[in-house]
């Protein structure tokens, strides 16, 4: 299956063509290079070649070769730009790969899509490791990197501050879905801790219901962390925590203020998790995210 990617930009066209076609500016957002460099050439007329070089971790880098032709402008603006691209060296599953990249002017902004596909080394193995693990990866690379430029094109993101935006969202959320997890299995679905029952009767909760509404508030805890990543890019399971906390600080407050004299005790850990839910929130809008893109033809075109 081919890798298809396509991203709305409202950028103007020629803006977006030289973050795309200018080396320097290209490797700046493109997850899956970490140098592009043209190739000198004869004449114009000749298709421009180009190296590259990927890291794949533990120091190891893999690099290859690769050429590029501006396809002619169709009625409407359309602009396409071919390439063609492999590697020679063994630690690169990609033996050879062709694809293309578009620019679609619309009312809304330009329509930039790409469109490769690529063979692959190792024979069964390599083909059974690019299904299953290589292809959705670099299917999801090339999606966050285009998002990574829209960012940068629409507002200002520059994409170093866009990967620092992603890594404190990724701290933030796994941080307040462990939290959750934590709080709502070990202390009310596993011990069923005294002091959680003490703070629900001291609530006005009948000694015949605080088990079953233990048992609720720890299932929805455990549900609010499957849904922080879940809804990785979303804000909606973050607005909870933030809005949850204060009022679960303030009902024990009210009803079991001697839990705020204990070592670890409601006000340190609600306001821990209120503050990574501001943090959260701060940081979303700047964060890309595969998912923003199209990963598939629309029905029209395919």
């Amino acid at each position: 299956m081919s890798v298809y990617v396509e991203s709305l930009v409202r950028a103007p066209v020629d803006v977006l063509w030289t973050h795309t076609q200018t080396p320097q500016l290209h490797q700046r957002w493109d997850l899956r290079f970490s140098r592009i460099e043209y190739l000198p050439r004869l004449d114009d007329a000749a298709p421009q070649r180009f190296c590259y070089a990927t890291r794949i971790g533990f120091g190891l880098e893999v690099s290859g070769y690769g050429e590029t032709v501006r396809g002619r402008e169709v009625a409407g603006g359309t602009s396409t730009s071919a390439l063609k691209f492999g590697s020679d060296e063994r630690l690169s599953i990609i033996r050879e790969g062709s694809g293309y990249w578009q620019y679609v002017p619309t009312v809304n902004g330009v329509r930039f899509l790409t469109w490769y596909d690529y063979r692959t080394r190792f024979g069964t193995t390599g083909a059974l490791f690019d299904k299953v693990i290589f292809r959705p990866l670099i299917g999801w690379a090339t999606a966050w990197s285009f998002d990574r430029l829209r960012l940068w094109l629409e507002d200002g993101i520059d994409p170093t501050m866009a990967v620092r935006n992603a890594l404190i969202h990724g701290v933030a959320r796994i941080a307040l879905a462990a939290i959750f997890a934590y709080q709502g299995l070990v202390p009310k679905l596993i011990l069923r801790h005294g002091d959680e029952l003490s703070m629900l009767r001291s609530a006005g909760v009948p000694a015949t219901l605080t088990a079953a509404t233990l048992l609720t508030i720890g299932i929805a805890e455990v549900a609010l962390a499957v849904g922080l990543l879940a809804s990785w890019s979303r804000a909606w399971p973050v607005w909870i925590c933030g809005i949850a906390m204060p009022i679960a600080a303030a009902n024990v407050a009210v009803h079991s203020p001697m839990f705020f004299g204990a070592a670890f005790n409601p006000f340190s850990l609600n306001l821990g998790v209120a503050a990574l839910a501001a943090i959260d929130l701060v940081v979303l809008p700047g964060v890309p995210s595969a998912a923003r893109c199209l990963r598939r033809p629309r029905a029209e075109e395919s």
